[in-house]
């Protein structure tokens, strides 16, 4: 028996798929590129508010101070109560390289696009320069405190024996442990990250404000910090329910807040310095649209 031709086979319908998938991936293309220009609008008007910038302040307090209470609630066996999960070593051991990574970028686009001037924008980039100074400098603070506080310790079955040793390095030299007063140096970076990217993030609404050049590539690395921030804002939380003592908490995040007055609330107003950011980007005459 003669078969008679297939239905829907040939060259025309290859072409028919391949238009569909050509109009199926426009459309993909078209919601992302809205839901970017979207997404990139309402996180630029939330972190550009004045307002909400200071209740940020108050937000990371609130945190610090209160956020151990929650140890009492939550399941101490969960992957965030481990120092060896994967977000403590990936993320929050490598905290500031993210956030320079991350921001430089930004920072980088924002600054250079409004300006086209390379020395302004090494000015802006020398911010995050100064940021990974503090960040040095805050450690080693850190860690003569404990030597200027601490003991010599050999564990033993029956309990922690005393010794007479002067200092840590002849202290872990001879197997034992040294204890002093241990400033949480993770609490300290992530403070200072948060306040700092909030500060940094915040130029856009401006940016955009001003008509200034704001294609996909500069909205989608926007986007990436802001997830950043979001990311450290949760790390922190996870940091203070979970490890260090209460006090040793408290005094990171209040060395990394006056960190953060030193630099931004203070230093960078002076002409003498990196300058705050969005300085020098927006000039007055330029005409302004207004931003709904």
């Amino acid at each position: 028996m003669e078969r008679g031709p297939m239905v829907g086979a040939g060259p025309g319908a290859g072409t028919r798929v391949r238009a569909l998938l050509g109009c199926l991936v426009k459309v993909v293309l078209w919601v992302a590129s809205a839901l970017l220009y979207f997404g990139s609008e309402q996180a630029a008007r939330l972190l550009g508010s004045p307002c909400l910038r200071r209740l940020y302040h108050a937000w990371l307090a609130a945190v610090v101070i209160f956020g151990p209470l929650l140890q009492f609630h939550v399941n101490s066996r969960t992957i965030f109560a481990s120092h060896g999960n994967f977000f403590n070593i990936k993320f929050v051991n490598s905290a500031w390289g993210w956030t320079c990574t991350f921001l430089g970028g930004f920072v980088l686009l924002v600054v250079f696009l409004a300006t086209r001037r390379v020395a302004v924008t090494a000015r802006h980039l020398s911010r995050l320069v100064v940021g990974a100074a503090v960040w040095r400098g805050a450690g080693r603070a850190f860690l003569l405190i404990e030597d200027l506080t601490g003991s010599c310790f050999e564990p033993l079955p029956q309990g922690l024996l005393l010794h007479e040793l002067p200092d840590r390095k002849s202290c872990l030299a001879a197997g034992h442990q040294w204890r002093g007063y241990t400033v949480s140096s993770h609490t300290f970076l992530l403070t200072f990250c948060c306040l700092l990217m909030a500060e940094e993030a915040a130029v856009f609404a401006k940016y955009l404000a001003h008509g200034l050049p704001a294609g996909a590539p500069l909205r989608l690395v926007f986007l990436l910090n802001v997830l950043l921030l979001g990311l450290w804002n949760f790390l922190l939380l996870c940091t203070v329910i979970y490890f260090h003592q209460y006090t040793h908490k408290v005094v990171g995040a209040a060395v990394g807040t006056f960190a953060w007055y030193l630099t931004y609330g203070s230093w960078y107003h002076q002409p003498w310095s990196p300058g705050i950011p969005g300085h020098g980007l927006f000039p007055r005459s330029r005409s302004i649209r207004k931003h709904n």
